[in-house]
């Protein structure tokens, strides 16, 4: 569980979409936004927790061959994605944009497609989660949910912490040109 919880913080930590667009809606629109939007994000993990547990669990379950096909897969996928972030030459797929102030609503819609539509997200759960999974200790559906919680938890603290420190930033230039 510690190993899982240690992997999610570098998760969450590295930048990436959800990252991005927290810290831009929390320096353009503040605080509240950035906490709205955060609940957007949250809500697109446990979605994707929901969708792993259910269908990865009957199928791990109906074809135990697929557990290990997707375990391996999974790691070399990791250790390819990773290969491509830091090969020399790499391009961020990340450019700035003007931000407008959006209502809560749309900020929430946009945070939960954010997540929905993050890569890094969707490798997550697909590909690391049965990494940590072991069908002889018990139900994969308990499993996945107390390692969907771990994630969340943590993925939920440090984001907290994104959004109430760039929106001080942003507040500290406004008061200091």
């Amino acid at each position: 569980m510690i190993a899982f919880a240690i992997v999610s913080l570098s998760m969450v930590c590295s930048p990436g979409p959800n990252m991005i667009y927290l810290i831009s809606r929390s320096i353009t629109q503040g605080r509240m936004a950035g906490f709205i939007s955060l609940l957007g994000i949250m809500l697109g993990f446990v979605i994707y927790i929901i969708a792993t547990m259910f269908g990865l669990t009957v199928l791990f379950l109906a074809v135990p061959a697929v557990y290990e096909v997707v375990k391996w897969a999974g790691a070399a996928y990791l250790l390819w994605l990773a290969w491509n972030s830091i090969k020399p030459g790499a391009i961020s797929i990340m450019e700035p944009r003007t931000i407008s102030n959006e209502p809560p609503r749309k900020l929430f819609l946009m945070g939960l497609m954010t997540n929905l539509l993050n890569p890094k997200i969707a490798i997550l759960y697909v590909s690391l989660l049965p990494q940590f999974e072991d069908p002889e200790k018990g139900s994969l559906l308990f499993q996945g949910a107390v390692l969907g919680l771990t994630q969340i938890t943590v993925s939920f603290i440090v984001n907290l912490l994104i959004v109430c420190t760039a929106s001080k930033i942003a507040k500290w230039f406004g008061t200091h040109p």
